[in-house]
Parts: structure tokens; C-alpha cells; sequence
């Protein structure tokens, strides 16, 4: 794996002095080149990338799937797949050139020197050990022994915020919750007090409030242990929280690098300028502007070897940029300085967008009037009671709402607070308690989707967060919204060649893809095949749950507004689930809040975001991280203080006495909160609240936070 002896810092990038840093710095990378071969042929992934870590910096690492930022992080693991293999450039570690250890060496920089928390904590637990031995190795590899290797694992976990060490060390991987097992892996990279710690996508899959507990974990752990930190994310308002330093990567090369503050502030790239835009953020909606997306997509590995790799996507490029490569400029900014690879940086802030920026008018079918008639669907008094181990365990527990034609009604809450299962229960995939009812045009629809006719499957589709596991990798494009065709409707022959089309076209699926395999196709185009598929049979209502939580900002901002355009155009409702506040608010007409399977609030979006609000949707507000932009500039959003939830979520098999939500709540009055379920509040406007707080001092408490 180690490549030719590295050659001498680029005369064009005068980062910073080497010589100097490698002794002061927890990471050095100058002029790293990384080629994987495939098919005979090998291609450059990442090209003269060069930047350093401070001790105790946070620095954020962005872009596309695909621009290489987890090769970065392997590389500097020196843990590269067989076929990859560093060119050319150098990797310091806390003064170490990782790629002239011997393998000795290298197993004692990996054991106490540098960790990596992956995006994914349960791939990284071994599921058949319990935590208290995959914690207590990472101590022993560090030269504990077993016994004191017992002991630490205790009080580290005890410092990432885990209540009952004791219980959780005796557990299995399985038996813990998502943001549990996420903190466990932290401890175990923590166990060396590396030098550096790598995070990549440590929070994608987490709900706000696990979410925001993670980041302050690892805020609070940097500071203690002086642990400088490398954050790879797609997600821009987390980098913008925790990192100094930010470094904006694309097709594998350091396109724009400064302070954070600054790179968001004011972008020196277009590219940067592109992801900012892509943002749902604060005072944006489907309903009266659209999100700007980033046109084309990212070039093969290699296969740009002339010019600005940018330049095909560009808005601003003209034949000089396809013709010279821009060198790093260097500016000054107002926290440092801040680098460009961009001829023309002194204009990116003038980037045309790529999309208008109003929304299409709205059709008859989507007016606010539509969303005051009989609604398309009503569920009334809806219970699930799942039986496990013997225990009755109420996952949704007598919910009620309607959804109106042309409407989006988002569905928010924690892992764990039945969102999943509600969408379920519409869907006929679980069968409800008995006197649950759910109508379609008012017409009771069987429990079970296996007893509904026809026309009934095609009302109800729904999009799910992972296309993978809901697409056959084997089929074709054509084959999979083929089937669906014939299946949900009577067309054939030529008739259905021309729906099939009329979908591809409606999903911005180029017609050169519907021969390819899903396992050819990116993540975003995946998932235009499987919102295709949903509309083969013209459905009533949508279900997509966390349809973008896996996707870049640039590909998320397209079907974002691809579903508010198919919305428009075919007056379909949507239930919309997601962690993502932010994209919610964007999306939906109507929130309902969720919490241990009960609804605590519903109301109208701005309603729900402006307040006043119930306490647990306070918290889940002030848990999202957000950057807000005006007049083009983008800055962390003035947010006001966040509310930390004591404990973890109460068992469904358990639920707390009178109000559900009172064993974690900030504002718990006393015994009224312990001993009374609270009735619905009226906070006008269809705003309901469900708490023992009267709506004008949850409106005054909430002002004054």
C-alpha cells in the first residue's frame, strides 16, 4: 500500500510550513494523491489535498458522496482497500509519518493515537460480545489489565453520558437504542485519549435530541482530552456547530478551506455556494420558493484532466476555467485565512441559481380552501399492541388526525415514538387494536392491506428511507416501475410505454437509466426510481418515511422539490416522516408530534414551529442544529438555549402515569403532571396541545428561553 517516497510541499499551495507544523499539529496531510485501480486502469480519487488539524481543533470535512472524504480518513488510518494506494503526498500524525511506520509501529499508532467513530454503531459492535468486553479490549490494547480495563470502561461510560454503566456493560449491542450504541462506540475510541479522532457520519442516522447529545458528548470530550477532532459530514449545521475549520471537498480535490465561520459566511466557490443553497432553512417553504439544487453530477474519478473540475457544473465558468486549472488563492477573511480553487472567487457569491427561485403556482387542487374539505384520510382512536416476551407493549396509543387532499402532514418524534408504526397501520401492513378506525373518503379501509381492493393498495404508496431495500438490485429500471404499472393498473402494450415515460420524465430520470440496475445508479437516483414506482398507480397519499435522511444536501434539496412539484401537479397528500425538523418545516402544511405512541401536539406548521409549543416539541426545537441565511450569506441561526431531556425514552410496555412525558419533562408542574393524563389544549388555529400548561404560560415561558 505505501506509495513512492513523497514528494516536497506543492510550490502553489504555501499552506503552511511543515517542518514546523508536523511537530505542533495532531494532523498533516500535504499534497495526498490516492489512486484505487479498477479494471486494469487506475484512477485518481483524491489530487493534491493538503490541510492540517490543530491540537484540540474540530476541523469539518464536506461534500458530495463520492468526493472522497472517507478515503481521507482511510488513508490516514493507512487502511485503504487492497486496491487503493497512495501516490503521492505525506500523512503526519501527532509528528508521526504514518506511511514509514513499520507494521508495529502502526498497531501502537492505531491502538493510542488515533480512533474512528463510523457512521453505523451497530457494524462497528460486535454483536455477540457483551459492552463491557468490547469496551474493556480497548482499554487492555492500551496495556490495561482486564481488571482495570473493567473498571475505566465504567467511567468512561459514565463521562459519555450513560446513566447505569453497570446495566448497559452487561448488555448486548441489540439490547441498546441507536444513540446508546453510538455512545458506547465513542467511549471505545476515547478509551487511548488519541491524539485524534476521526468521525465520519457519527450523527446521520440519529433523532435531534440523541443527535445534539452526541455532539455536546464529543464538545465536552474534545476539551477534556485536548482530542483534536476530524468531522466528515454532509450535514452543514452540524459542521457549522462543532468545527473551527472547515475544508470543502469535490471529485477529490480541497476546492475551499478556512474558518467555518467564514467559508459559511461568505463562500469563495461556487460549489460551497451550491451545497448552502441547497439548505431548507428557517422562513422557507414548498409553498413559496423552491430549493436550489446543483445541476449535473459529480465527473468519474480521473476523467477530468484539463481545466477546473468543477467547471461542468458551473455557472460561472467560461472557456478559461476549461482551459487552466485554478491554483489555491489565498484570501484574507475575517477569522484567517480563507482558500479558493476558483478563477473567479470574488464573484461565487453571484452564482445564478439553477433553480427558480419562486414556486410554481399552486393548482386549484392544493389551495388552502382544498385543505379545508372532507378529508382523503381519517384515522379515529388508532391503538397497536405488540406482544413480546409475554408484555403488552403499546406502540401507538389512541391517535387521531386527518389528512386533507394536497396536504403534507409531517410526522415528528424520537427513535422509538411510533412513527414507523402509525405509517403502518395506514399502510394495512400491521393490523390495528380493535376500535381503531381508518377511512379513505370516509370509507372504513380493512385492516390488512392483503383484504383492501385494488384501488384501495393503489390510494395508499409509500417511499422508504433505504431505495436499496426496497429496489431488486438484479432488475432494470424499466423492469421495476414496469411491474408496478402492471400490477396498479390496466395498461399494456404501448400505453404503458408512454406512462412509464410520462413517470421517468415526472421524477427527473434521464430515459438513458431505465435500462441500468438500480446497483449502477447513485443514491439520489435511486430513489427517483422508488418515488416513480409509488406514483405508478396515481395514489392518493404518499407515506415517505425519512425518504432523505441518507442522501447530500444537493441530491435531498432535488427531491425535495421533486415531491412538492408531483404534489402540485397531482394534488397527492403526504404523510411525511423524518428527524430532519428542518426538512419538515420546509415540506409540511401540518406537524404531529409523537412521544411514547401518544400524539402530544398537531397543529399547522408555523403554528408548531413559532409557538407556543409543548414542552417536548420545545426540546426537539432546540436540539436541531441550523444555519440561517440572508441576503445569500449563511451563519449559525441564533437558536435559543437547548433543553437537555433527562433519561432515555420510557418502554411502550411502561409508560408513565398521567401525562406520558412527565418523568423527562423541563416544566413538570408536580403531582397534576404524574397523576392526570392533560385534555387537548386549543392554542387556535387547529393548534393543539396536549399539557397540564395552560397555552398563554407556555406562550410566556417559552418567549422568555
Amino acid at each position: 500500500m505505501n506509495g513512492p517516497s513523497p514528494p516536497p510541499p506543492p510550490a502553489s499551495f504555501p499552506a503552511f510550513d511543515v517542518s514546523k507544523s508536523e511537530q505542533s499539529d495532531a494532523l498533516t496531510i500535504v499534497g495526498l494523491t490516492v489512486a484505487y485501480r479498477t479494471r486494469g486502469r487506475e484512477r485518481d480519487v483524491l489530487q493534491d489535498v493538503s490541510f492540517r488539524i490543530r491540537r484540540g481543533e474540530s476541523y469539518g470535512l464536506v461534500g458530495e458522496s463520492g468526493c472522497g472524504k472517507s478515503t481521507v480518513a482511510m488513508a490516514t488510518l493507512r487502511y485503504l482497500a487492497r486496491n487503493g494506494r497512495v501516490k503521492a503526498g505525506r500523512i503526519s500524525i501527532a509528528g508521526k509519518e504514518v506511511h514509514s511506520l513499520d507494521a508495529a509501529a502502526l498497531r501502537e499508532l492505531r491502538a493510542n493515537r488515533i480512533s474512528m467513530v463510523y457512521q453505523d454503531p451497530s457494524r462497528a459492535l460486535n454483536p455477540s460480545l457483551t459492552i463491557a468486553r468490547q469496551v474493556g479490549e480497548a482499554f487492555e490494547a492500551s496495556g490495561a489489565t482486564r481488571e482495570d480495563g473493567l473498571k475505566q470502561t465504567a467511567d468512561m461510560l459514565r463521562k459519555v453520558r450513560i446513566a447505569e454503566p453497570e446495566r448497559v456493560m452487561d448488555s448486548y449491542p441489540h439490547q441498546l437504542s441507536g444513540g446508546m450504541q453510538q455512545r458506547v462506540v465513542i467511549a471505545m475510541a476515547l478509551a487511548s485519549k488519541p491524539a485524534l479522532l476521526i468521525l465520519d457520519e457519527p450523527t446521520t442516522g440519529l433523532d435531534a435530541t440523541v443527535e445534539a447529545e452526541v455532539l455536546d458528548l464529543v464538545a465536552q470530550l474534545r476539551e477534556e482530552f485536548h482530542t483534536a477532532v476530524l468531522f466528515i459530514s454532509h450535514n452543514l449545521a452540524v459542521i457549522g456547530r462543532m468545527c473551527e475549520r472547515v475544508g470543502v471537498l469535490y471529485a477529490g480535490k480541497l476546492v475551499e478551506e478556512g474558518a467555518t465561520q467564514d467559508v459559511f459566511a461568505r463562500p469563495r466557490h461556487p460549489y460551497t455556494v451550491g451545497l448552502l443553497r441547497c439548505l431548507p432553512t428557517v422562513g422557507r417553504s414548498k409553498d413559496t420558493d423552491r430549493l436550489d439544487t446543483i445541476a449535473g453530477s459529480l465527473p468519474q474519478p480521473g476523467s477530468v484532466t484539463q481545466g477546473c473540475i468543477y467547471a461542468e457544473r458551473c455557472r460561472l465558468a467560461d472557456d478559461r476555467c476549461r482551459r487552466e486549472a485554478p491554483p489555491p488563492y489565498r484570501l484574507s477573511a475575517r477569522h484567517g485565512d480563507q482558500m479558493s480553487r476558483c478563477h473567479y472567487h470574488e464573484r461565487a457569491m453571484e452564482l445564478p441559481r439553477a433553480t427558480p427561485a419562486d414556486a410554481p403556482a399552486q393548482t386549484s387542487g392544493n389551495t388552502h380552501a382544498a385543505h379545508d374539505a372532507s378529508p382523503v384520510l381519517r384515522a379515529e382512536s388508532v391503538s397497536k399492541t405488540f406482544h413480546v416476551a409475554g408484555a403488552a407493549l403499546r406502540a401507538v396509543d389512541d391517535v387521531s388526525l386527518e389528512l386533507a387532499k394536497g396536504e403534507t402532514l409531517g410526522l415528528v418524534g424520537e427513535s422509538g415514538s411510533g412513527k414507523t408504526t402509525l405509517a403502518k397501520l395506514l399502510l394495512g401492513l400491521v393490523s390495528p387494536d380493535a376500535g381503531s378506525v381508518i377511512e379513505l373518503d370516509g370509507t372504513p379501509l380493512p385492516a390488512r392491506v392483503t383484504n383492501r381492493n385494488d384501488e384501495q393498495v393503489k390510494s395508499l404508496q409509500i417511499v422508504f428511507q433505504n431505495p436499496d431495500s426496497a429496489l431488486n438490485r438484479a432488475h432494470s429500471v424499466r423492469r421495476l416501475i414496469g411491474r408496478a404499472l402492471s400490477r396498479l393498473s390496466a395498461l399494456h402494450g404501448e400505453a404503458r410505454e408512454e406512462r412509464l415515460a410520462s413517470l421517468a420524465q415526472a421524477v427527473r430520470l434521464p430515459d438513458r437509466y431505465l435500462t441500468s440496475r438500480t446497483r449502477q445508479l447513485s443514491g439520489g437516483l435511486k430513489q427517483r426510481v422508488a418515488i416513480a414506482r409509488a406514483f405508478a398507480g396515481d395514489p392518493r397519499i404518499v407515506v415517505c418515511d425519512e425518504p432523505t435522511s441518507a442522501l447530500d444536501v444537493s441530491v435531498q434539496a432535488a427531491i425535495l422539490n421533486l415531491l412538492a412539484d408531483l404534489q402540485r401537479d397531482r394534488s397527492v397528500s403526504y404523510v411525511f416522516i423524518s428527524h430532519d425538523l428542518n426538512v419538515v418545516r420546509y415540506l409540511s402544511d401540518r406537524i404531529a408530534v409523537l412521544y411514547v405512541g401518544r400524539l402530544l401536539e398537531i397543529g399547522p406548521a408555523s403554528a408548531v414551529f413559532d409557538g407556543p409549543h409543548h414542552p417536548y416539541t420545545e426540546a426537539l426545537l432546540s436540539s436541531v442544529p441550523a444555519l440561517d441565511q440572508q441576503d445569500g450569506e449563511a451563519f449559525p441561526d441564533a437558536k435559543p438555549q437547548r433543553i437537555r431531556l433527562a433519561g432515555e425514552l420510557p418502554s411502550p410496555a411502561a409508560p408513565p402515569s398521567g401525562c406520558v412525558f412527565h418523568t423527562r419533562c423541563p416544566r413538570k408542574l408536580g403531582a397534576i403532571c404524574e397523576q392526570q393524563d392533560p385534555p387537548y389544549a386549543d392554542a387556535g388555529d387547529a393548534h393543539r396541545i396536549r399539557c397540564h400548561i395552560p397555552v398563554d404560560e407556555l406562550r410566556v415561558l417559552q418567549r422568555r428561553n
